[in-house]
């Protein structure tokens, strides 16, 4: 790269070329930003992870233009960490693209082969079987649920433990017994309290009733994540609507009573 001062005129045309001329000239160590010369890969994972939330959220509204927007916001963080790890002698982008790719090829033998699927649950099994296979490759696996990361949502984490669970025979037959192991450690969470256990007994019982939940929703093939998302936007929709409705009386939700509150919550629900 040369050493004078970009320009926008001296950058590359081409997209994904200027974009990673970009990044590069920002860690520039004479004419980059002092903002992104101070990052490492640990300060820019939280934004990684942000930037991820925010593709979900924009496909969640449907909105195309702000997906556009937010795709490239991530699209940008690979771009950092590959660039930053070019930096260590590491590897480049161009690493991480030649690595998907082949990745893809590898998990896609009915694609790009002689293989044959029968419909979308085969291939689920098919591509857990290559992904094991690939781990295999890599390093000898101590136990079936390595590789989940621990850095996952922990409703997303869990889903994915019981499922690597699940290919070795550990688990339920069907919902059924699921929900009855929910309504087990309800009344375990319920002799806690009454017990007035300490907030470490109370944290492990209510560890145990969402990992159960979650477990149900994998078998009624739901996932937790979204299903606990939908509700946040609900509960957010409902107040707000409790809120307009006290203002407009004039008061305010510290002036009601909780009776008065839940009035208003319903006629919420009534209107949906």
């Amino acid at each position: 790269m040369p050493s004078d001062k970009p320009t926008p005129d001296s950058l590359p045309r081409e997209p994904l070329e200027r974009l990673l001329a970009v990044m590069a000239w920002l860690r520039h160590p004479v004419h980059g930003c002092p903002w992104d010369l101070k990052q490492d890969f640990a300060s820019i994972a939280p934004y990684t992870l942000e930037e991820a939330y925010e593709v979900a959220d924009a496909i969640r509204r449907g909105d195309r233009s702000d997906l556009r927007e937010e795709l490239g916001d991530l699209l940008l963080q690979v771009v950092y960490h590959a660039r930053m790890a070019e930096e260590e002698g590491a590897f480049a982008f161009r690493d991480v693209a030649q690595a998907i790719a082949d990745k893809m090829v590898n998990r896609h033998p009915h694609v790009f082969g002689d293989a044959h699927v029968e419909g979308d649950e085969h291939q689920s099994g098919v591509w857990e079987q290559i992904k094991a296979q690939e781990r295999g490759a890599r390093q000898a696996a101590t136990s079936v649920l390595d590789g989940v990361a621990l850095a996952l949502p922990s409703l997303v984490r869990a889903e994915k433990l019981q499922k690597r669970a699940a290919r070795v025979g550990f688990d339920w037959g069907a919902a059924g017994p699921v929900i009855d192991k929910i309504e087990e450690e309800i009344d375990e969470l319920r002799a806690e309290v009454a017990a007035k256990a300490p907030a470490a007994r109370l944290q492990d019982e209510i560890g145990d009733v969402l990992f159960a939940v979650a477990n149900l929703a994998r078998h009624l093939k739901i996932d937790p994540e979204a299903a606990l998302r939908a509700t946040n936007e609900k509960f957010d929709r409902r107040f707000r609507h409790v809120e307009r409705r006290l203002h407009e009386a004039g008061r305010s939700p510290e002036q009601a009573s909780l009776g008065e509150m839940e009035a208003l919550w319903q006629e919420a629900k009534a209107t949906e």
